[in-house]
């Protein structure tokens, strides 16, 4: 049997199984994308790694301009009073002013609504890491009762009869039928769509900017090891922020749980609320830097406004639990940075603020 027949035989045969099966659902997995749409020029800036898009949702023109509609679109919620937006808005790098959003009911969450920024190349979502895919996190919050608060089809069937939408359907799928799951490969399209990386950083690493001293030196203490080399094996008096903010890839984080030290008993168990493992108790997903000036307040729960805050936490070296990130220095008497340093390194983290990712018409309101 030839090679090209050998790659055939897996999709062929989900296709008859799902077919017998009669779940329809699982059918429209494959790729679903109108043939006369536009494929849409996704560049990659510099620097960066390529982005992982699944193959049954490619980007097309039409399907990030529809999912930017649904982005903002109130009929998604029970009032017609929210939409994704009104929790991720544009000058906190789309995430939400307030420590806790507010749902249609009047009633609040007990984590901070995460800022959208460069979302394709994370590898889950949410806090707690529980959707895989950016298309399974978005089915939650339309149907949650304290957030949009509405069935999944009675939303759909909103949009079904809003003029503007089977057209739109049909210009990105090849048919005006409306569905859940097109209607979150939309979304997701235009939220990989979302790139920031234009700030003085990136400018920087282009050889377009230069850094002021302070800034310089936040730098650098950004990517050392931190403590006192007497008491710390390998300590250089750094911050300690690189191993969980990763400059590789530029995207700031690691996208993997951790534990910074914010409590010792946990009253939120993050990872370990989802997976059940002992080891991933008080654990969340390290959350990027870029534009983190903007998108206070910060942590899972909102519960430092400033960055001074956030910075002071990490000098402090937070407190023990029994999953503590290991580079947390609380056993040592944290990180003992000067005043000057703590300075230097927020002046560092602002030169991760990207201001043309906030403006950005292209991911603006349509609707106004």
């Amino acid at each position: 049997m030839s090679a090209l027949k050998k790659q055939f035989i897996p999709l062929f045969t989900l296709i008859v199984l799902v077919t017998a099966s009669g779940c329809v659902h699982e059918i429209e997995r494959v790729e679903d994308v109108a043939e006369s749409a536009t494929p849409y020029n996704l560049e990659i800036p510099p620097f960066f790694p390529p982005m992982d898009i699944p193959v049954d949702n490619p980007m097309t023109v039409e399907g990030v301009e529809l999912g930017r509609y649904l982005f903002w679109e109130k009929q998604l919620s029970a009032d017609n009073s929210i939409s994704c937006g009104s929790c991720h808005t544009p000058p906190t790098s789309y995430s939400d002013d307030n420590q806790f959003s507010t749902g249609v009911t009047g009633e609040q969450g007990t984590r901070q609504s995460m800022a959208l920024v460069n979302v394709g190349w994370a590898r889950d979502y949410f806090w707690d890491g529980r959707a895989v895919t950016l298309e399974e996190q978005i089915h939650e919050p339309v149907p949650n009762p304290i957030e949009m608060n509405q069935p999944w089809v009675d939303a759909l069937e909103k949009l079904r009869n809003d003029d503007i939408y089977p057209p739109m359907f049909e210009e990105a799928f090849g048919t005006p039928i409306i569905t859940e799951i097109r209607t979150r490969k939309a979304i997701a399209q235009f939220l990989r769509s979302m790139v920031s990386a234009n700030s003085n950083f990136d400018k920087w690493r282009r050889g377009e900017y230069t850094f002021t001293d302070s800034e310089f030196r936040g730098y650098d203490l950004f990517l050392k090891e931190g403590g006192d080399p007497e008491q710390v094996a390998g300590g250089e008096f750094g911050a300690d922020c690189f191993h969980c903010h990763v400059e590789a890839g530029m995207q700031f984080s690691d996208y993997l749980p951790h534990n910074n030290g914010l409590d010792s008993v946990f009253t939120d168990l993050g990872y370990g609320g989802i997976s059940g493992d002992p080891l991933e108790m008080g654990k969340f997903k390290t959350p990027t830097l870029r534009n983190v000036e903007y998108s206070a307040p910060y942590m899972h729960d909102g519960r430092f406004t400033t960055l001074e805050e956030v910075i002071a936490h990490y000098n402090s070296g937070g407190f023990p639990s029994p999953t503590v990130d290991p580079f947390m220095k609380y056993q040592d008497g944290g990180l003992m940075l000067s005043p000057q340093s703590l300075e230097d390194i927020e002046n560092f983290l602002k030169t991760l603020s990207d201001e043309d990712f906030l403006t950005n018409p292209a991911f603006q309101n349509p609707h106004e």
